[in-house]
């Protein structure tokens, strides 16, 4: 992060240094096409072997103890396994990253020394390729590495103790954490991953056993689910009944006709004065000290200590729908939308309006809804960039044009007034057909950087620059020249103690194919880190998912010398890969003449939007969030009508959280309100 550095020896640093710079760059980056072995939405693996009807089946019986209802095996036969191809349909490889959601009930009596809860086992050789195995204190997972057979072991877990417990088990590359009733997970760090390759060809799912009499598991099984990404704890937890938690029940289990076997009659009758108040935020005094209060709205339960109210379980928040809320209707059609804080004033979206009159607009958010607030004199404007240096906020804008015909090109930088509460000019410099800035600060010193796209004669393959702020005179000064063909947009990012600047080209002249490029901050410069094959590339957007980076690049169309233009073409996700020290190709997701993504994070879910504006034959289209679902990637979960969309935008207030769009075709912008529960 900004300012925070570690000490790292000036051998290794330098060594490192010569390996990045001695990296081959790359013209293309190939990898095989990204495709999931599985749908593997939750797949209830108990469900699959229990008769829906109610019959009978061999081997097994229900039993109710403990208000819930569970499986009791009697013995491990074949209608209590099933082929793993019914799951695995694309390709027989076991997810690298999933969770086992269990719930048990174990007798410290009866169980024995090794059980299996599950297990997967090729058929022909009678090898195991992967289970989960219980003892009286430990819980192991058991799989095929490529060193032979592995296990993690948790260690000191009492679940035989005769109560019902939920688990869920996590595993994603190195580590594994398992979470006991909703409680504080225990994590464990494997030397190998887990492997990418698990061939799960010509195996079995047994349930509740290996196969053999041997391990066959004694307690009672209510629930076993498993689910593609890193961690389910987030779908179940927390809960009113942490070790009854339920992501995917059998129906023959789930009802409970019969009371419990219990005799209420000896239980104590405890009596309390404890009241419940249900609503809106109550006071919290002395008076009502010790007194619960339920949110129903954020579905939070909360305990007054006679001055504030703490959270006792509350349920994460998740995107539900997404709703339609504004409407803004724009003096012109809008190219870009920069969101920014004032402190003290207010949010504000300032927007780059394709017409010269009256020229961009800046709206305040106010009262629930964006209104008018001030007006800038702009000529084409492409985009805008909001940064504060030295405590002073200013907003630098892109005109594609001059003023007049033949005029230089002039970009323009404001400067926030305090005084007269407004945007003043503050610099000019001098630009080309700009479509982007970029603003960030390295080792306590700001920068701005500006997306060249052509000259004034129709020249794409210009420099792109980088200026560097000057504190003495207080302006902006070049300090560094890139080559650009077409460059449409600027990503600064950092990843630990490095720096780099990622740039979208678009057009060369005469094909849309070409390589952007990925600079990497060395020596005091941006020196060329990694080369990427793109298709008219308009934007790139990087974001973390816990300690893994990634790269989404918008690729507007295909159009070569010869030959007609493609609208309907993949996007790219690339991860960041430790080991080569390149981005790769993780996914790829068609999209129409894409020109934005946006990431954004509701609770524990994170999103992707994607701004489609044109198919080659209608600019009404869909653009489409994407949720993060770990080992299947991306996958489209809303889909809003659009016109022209050239840019999508993610904020929050007091009322809510939201994404606004904006349309080149059309003088209308849009805010949608996420609908959270």
């Amino acid at each position: 992060m900004e300012g925070q550095h570690k000490f790292v020896p000036s051998s290794w640093l330098l060594a490192l240094q010569l390996l990045l710079l001695l990296l081959p760059l790359t013209e293309s980056v190939t990898v095989v096409p990204w495709k999931p072995c599985t749908d593997l939405h939750p797949v209830d693996l108990l469900s699959r072997v229990l008769p829906r009807n109610g019959e009978a089946l061999s081997g097994v019986r229900i039993v109710q103890e403990g208000g819930a209802r569970g499986i009791q095996f009697f013995s491990p036969t074949q209608a209590l396994t099933f082929p793993s191809s019914q799951l695995f349909i694309n390709c027989p490889l076991f997810p690298a990253e999933f969770s086992i959601v269990a719930t048990v009930k174990v007798s410290h009596t009866r169980m024995k020394k090794n059980e299996y809860l599950f297990a997967v086992v090729k058929e022909d050789v009678d090898q195991l390729l992967l289970g989960i195995r219980f003892s009286k204190e430990k819980v192991h997972l058991i799989y095929q590495g490529s060193m032979g057979r592995q296990r993690l072991s948790f260690k000191r877990i009492r679940l035989a103790d005769n109560h019902w417990h939920s688990m869920v088990l996590a595993i994603s590359g190195h580590h594994a954490t398992l979470t006991l009733d909703c409680g504080i997970p225990l994590e464990l760090v494997h030397k190998q991953p887990f492997p990418s390759d698990l061939s799960t060809d010509g195996s079995r799912f047994h349930i509740g056993s290996q196969r053999k009499w041997k391990g066959l598991f004694s307690g009672l099984l209510r629930q076993l689910v498993l689910l593609p990404g890193s961690d389910a704890t987030p779908r179940v937890c927390p809960s009113f009944e942490p070790s009854l938690v339920e992501l995917s029940i059998p129906t023959i289990l789930s009802n409970l006709p019969v009371k419990s076997q219990q005799n209420d009659v000896l239980l104590p009758p405890y009596e309390t004065e404890v009241r419940v108040t249900l609503g809106s935020k109550p006071a919290c005094t002395s008076a009502e000290q010790g007194q619960l209060w339920f949110d129903t709205l954020k579905r939070g339960l909360f305990l007054c200590d006679g001055a504030y109210w703490h959270s006792m379980l509350q349920e994460k928040d998740r995107l539900d729908y997404v709703d339609d809320y504004q409407n803004l209707y724009t003096t012109s059609e809008t190219l870009d939308i920069e969101l920014f804080q004032i402190p003290s004033v207010g949010l504000f979206a300032a927007m780059a309006h394709r017409s010269d009159k009256p020229g961009s607009a800046i709206y305040r958010w106010n009262h629930g809804q964006f209104q008018l607030y001030q007006n800038i004199s702009t000529f084409k404007a492409q985009a805008w960039k909001q940064f504060t240096i030295e405590r002073k906020m200013f907003l630098a804008v892109s005109n594609s044009v001059g003023p007049v015909d033949g005029e230089r090109e002039l970009s323009v930088i404001y400067r926030w007034s305090n005084k007269r509460l407004k945007f003043v000019r503050y610099q000019t410099l001098e630009t080309h057909s700009a479509r982007d800035w970029e603003a960030f600060h390295i080792n306590n010193e700001a920068f701005l950087a500006v997306a060249n796209h052509r000259t004034e004669n129709g020249n794409h393959n210009i420099d792109s620059v980088i200026y560097k702020w000057n504190p003495g005179t207080k302006t902006f000064e070049v300090n560094q020249t890139i080559s650009t063909s077409g460059a449409y947009d600027l990503e600064f990012f950092t990843v630990g103690p490095y720096h780099f600047l990622a740039v979208a080209n678009a057009f060369d002249g005469t094909s849309t194919q070409i390589d952007s490029s990925i600079y990497i901050w060395l020596n005091g410069a941006f020196q060329l880190f990694q080369t990427i094959r793109t298709f008219g590339a308009t934007d790139w957007e990087m974001f973390q998912i816990g300690n893994r980076v990634f790269l989404a690049l918008a690729n507007g169309h295909m159009l070569c010398e010869r030959g007609p233009s493609l609208y309907t073409i993949n996007s790219t996700i690339y991860e960041l890969d430790v080991t080569t020290k390149m981005f790769l190709k993780f996914q790829d997701i068609v999209t129409y003449s894409a020109v934005d993504w946006e990431f954004f994070s509701v609770g524990d879910e994170h999103f992707l939007v994607v701004a489609n504006s044109y198919d080659g034959a209608s600019y009404s289209l869909n653009s489409v969030i994407y949720r993060w679902q770990g080992y299947e990637g991306f996958v489209p979960v809303h889909r809003l009508p659009t016109i022209g969309c050239s840019d999508w935008e993610f904020f929050t207030s007091d009322e809510g959280s939201y994404l606004m769009y904006s349309s080149a075709k059309a003088p209308l912008s849009k805010v949608f309100k996420l609908r959270i529960h």
